[in-house]
């Protein structure tokens, strides 16, 4: 059955790399993707509007869930921050008259949440239901010489109970299972699971930009040719923000960690041509990584 298609904000707007990326891995994995059922849906809040009216935040994710659940789908998201937010908002809708209150909200549109929906990261699907077995099988180009420093950021590891860590512990390495997947070398470093200074870049930039040179120069200095996040904010800040972070941090010499969004990874193991995945759209160039794979941008 097809997923309902809930791609984020970021993906068609600052990253139109990854909503293409997505599109072709997608296709190639048998993911039967639905892109019409979550055309009017709306923003999750991005956990920035839950903190100033919570209701208002679960009312739209609901309106969201209600949605899917009209097109008999679930929803597939290539974006943790919305996993994230999506999955708490889910959690308190399953309060039976919390949820009856926010119906009436959604009763001037004609739909109504009864509480089904289980979104799912575009990372959780590759591992849960097409299964890594499969996807190391369908690997067309393995990536020895790659060493990649995952990066999964905030929203899509806690809160664990949230996002079902105890049905599902496999989620907890997930990233490592892809890149080892794809032949890749996993670069383990402690920031991995740390936020990486978005949420506070409007309101402290030099904090996040210590957060982004501090994560960057931890996995560079540990041998990463390059770090993978399953979080478009997360790309956002890292490759955005990197050559400001390096001025403000190491000015001595540019940090060049190429970051690289979740599916263009699993598309190079799988031959997609890295411009048809736009890696030669990065602020941090992605050349010399991949020289390493006598591919060209």
């Amino acid at each position: 059955m097809p997923y309902a298609f809930y791609p984020g904000c970021v993906s068609r707007g600052a990253c139109p790399e990854l909503y293409a990326a997505t599109l072709e891995v997608c296709r190639r994995l048998g993911i039967e993707l639905d892109l019409t059922t979550m055309q009017s849906a709306s923003c999750t809040g991005a956990g920035v509007l839950q903190e100033k009216n919570l209701r208002l935040g679960d009312t739209l994710n609901a309106r969201t869930f209600a949605m899917a659940e009209r097109a008999g789908r679930q929803i597939l998201t290539i974006c943790s921050t919305c996993q994230g937010v999506m999955s708490q908002a889910n959690a308190r809708l399953q309060d039976d008259d919390y949820r009856a209150s926010v119906n009436e909200d959604l009763a001037e549109e004609g739909l109504s949440y009864n509480g089904t929906a289980d979104p799912k990261h575009l990372l959780w699907v590759i591992v849960e239901e097409v299964g890594i077995d499969t996807l190391e099988s369908m690997v067309v180009q393995r990536l020895p010489s790659l060493r990649i420093a995952p990066f999964y950021g905030c929203y899509i590891v806690r809160p664990s109970s949230d996002l079902k860590f105890e049905e599902h512990p496999e989620r907890e390495d997930a990233l490592e299972r892809v890149i080892e997947a794809v032949g890749a070398q996993v670069v383990d470093f402690p920031g991995k699971t740390l936020c990486c200074g978005f949420p506070i870049l409007t309101i402290n930039e030099t904090n996040s930009l210590k957060m982004v040179a501090n994560h960057t120069m931890d996995a560079k200095g540990r041998g990463a040719d390059a770090m993978v996040t399953p979080c478009p904010l997360c790309h956002l800040n890292l490759d955005g923000y990197q050559p400001q972070a390096a001025k403000a941090n190491s000015p001595l010499s540019p940090i060049d960690v190429p970051i690289l969004h979740l599916p263009q990874l699993i598309g190079l193991a799988l031959g997609i041509p890295p411009k048809a995945m736009r890696l030669n759209s990065h602020i941090v160039s992605t050349k010399t990584m991949l020289s390493e794979l006598a591919l060209s941008p």
